[in-house]
């Protein structure tokens, strides 16, 4: 079998001629969104909540993205350090889907991390029906179980109809507005919006298995995430265990009889990161996970009160931390993140620090603490791709750095763009523009008025 020195089959020269054939049109709608994460969920919600007929597209059949698909079970981002005193800062319709988790007992408090910054875990069955359940209060359309195939183009600037595949087989979706949520910047790059993936040399962030553990003792455990790191480096003194990267979040859910697990790091032979939107890689990468997985649970079987643990969950997929980052009217950079930027058409905000998954470590780079406000703005801009007039795009393929796309990929960012994103849409229709010229100062207001937080002027949110 041929293969490129990066380990990836290489493409084929061979081809074969697929038939002419007529699409069903799936639905006509005024917004279609493509991914149901954090930012296609709230992208969603807020088109409709403005009356704009709206469906969402999602591969699964279930929403939440890598929080659920991935098994992150794990909001990032919601809080930041504001003068050294921690503030929720992402509001919302966050807010609404974080009370529906809580009324099903689904929350967890927020906890501290690294001393300087809270998340705050979650069920993943709950964060599917509280979900659920905010969509249709909304009378949001779901299609779930479709793959987004390609797109059909009007001219070379508009999005005519977004293609997927079902189990029925292909359906055309046509829409005013396409909010591209799904991650990947799919339908962005189908479209010819421009982009960019990883770094400088173009590889990515690492990606990871998370996977979750029960029948765990909780009085014996304790604060093991405390233990964890010391008992690591003993292991590896004393040759009995070896690991992927430096550090391990090994935290309680809110049955402290099953914990979340996030110890792994997927690299490809050539040890650069799996690629997410390669084929090979992401099937290598499922598949090594579930070994590094594997090896890491067996370590943690030494680890007090995890003696009869056992593995309760691997998620459905390898959780993904980068791929494409989409060109838009500005770049969120890693400079924006350290230095708390403000921007004149902020629509949201960011307090989670640069979080660089490099080779064999995880590290993490703050603003100043306490003397900054731990949080940085988000300008509409980076919602906006160059190129594609009735698209917008929204979530950790954003146009970002790869610096800033560290920090900004998390969730409690992706839900402060989503909802811009869908309001954006919604003003676009409502004044029948592309959504490159709507009045930024009318989107600014309609968050404020909506609950969000987006900076600029307004006092930060207090509590947790």
């Amino acid at each position: 079998m041929d293969r490129s020195p990066s380990g990836n089959r290489s493409v084929s020269t061979k081809t074969i001629q697929e038939p002419a054939r007529q699409i069903p049109l799936y639905g006509e709608y005024e917004v279609a969104v493509l991914g149901g994460g954090p930012a296609g969920i709230a992208a969603a919600v807020a088109a409709a909540r403005a009356g704009r007929r709206t469906l969402l597209i999602e591969r699964y059949g279930f929403l939440g993205g890598m929080g659920t698909a991935a098994g992150v079970t794990n909001f990032c981002g919601l809080h930041a350090n504001v003068y050294g005193n921690a503030h929720r800062v992402v509001q919302g319709i966050a807010s609404d889907l974080l009370a529906r988790i809580d009324r099903l007992d689904g929350l967890n408090a927020p906890h501290l991390i690294l001393g300087k910054i809270f998340a705050q875990a979650y069920d993943t069955a709950a964060y599917k029906i509280a979900a659920d359940d905010l969509l249709a209060s909304y009378k949001v359309d779901i299609l779930f179980h479709a793959l987004a195939a390609g797109v059909v183009m009007n001219g070379d600037r508009r999005v005519d109809a977004l293609m997927v595949e079902t189990k029925a087989g292909r359906r055309a979706v046509r829409a005013g507005v396409f909010i591209d949520c799904s991650g990947d910047g799919d339908l962005a790059a189908w479209a010819g919006a421009p982009f960019e993936v990883g770094d400088a040399q173009g590889h990515p962030l690492y990606p990871s298995m998370m996977f979750r553990l029960n029948g765990i003792d909780p009085d014996k455990a304790g604060d093991a995430w405390r233990t964890i790191p010391q008992l690591m480096e003993q292991a590896l003194a004393a040759g009995t265990h070896s690991f992927p990267r430096k550090s391990a979040i090994v935290r309680p859910q809110r049955s402290g009889i099953e914990w979340r697990v996030n110890f792994t790091q997927v690299a490809r032979p050539d040890g650069h990161a799996v690629n997410g939107i390669e084929p090979d890689d992401l099937t290598r990468g499922e598949i090594e996970g579930r070994r590094q997985a594997l090896a890491a649970h067996q370590f943690l079987r030494t680890v007090p009160g995890f003696e009869k643990s056992y593995i309760v969950d691997l998620p459905p997929q390898l959780g993904i931390r980068e791929t494409r980052r989409i060109k838009g009217g500005y770049q969120l950079s890693g400079e924006d993140v350290l230095g708390c930027a403000s921007f004149g058409d902020s629509v949201g905000v960011n307090g989670w620090p640069i979080e660089a998954h490099v080779a064999g470590d995880v590290v993490f780079t703050f603003p100043p603490i306490p003397e900054s406000r731990g949080y940085n703005e988000l300008p509409y801009r980076m919602l906006v791709p160059e190129g594609v007039d009735n698209l917008l795009v929204a979530g950790r393929c954003a146009s970002m750095t790869h610096e800033g796309q560290s920090a900004a990929r998390v969730s409690g960012a992706c839900f402060a763009m989503g909802e811009a994103a869908g309001s954006a849409a919604a003003l676009a229709l409502a004044g029948n523009r592309m959504p490159r010229d709507i009045a930024v100062e009318k989107l600014q207001e309609t968050l404020r008025q909506q609950g969000a937080f987006i900076g600029r002027d307004q006092a930060v949110p207090e509590g947790l």
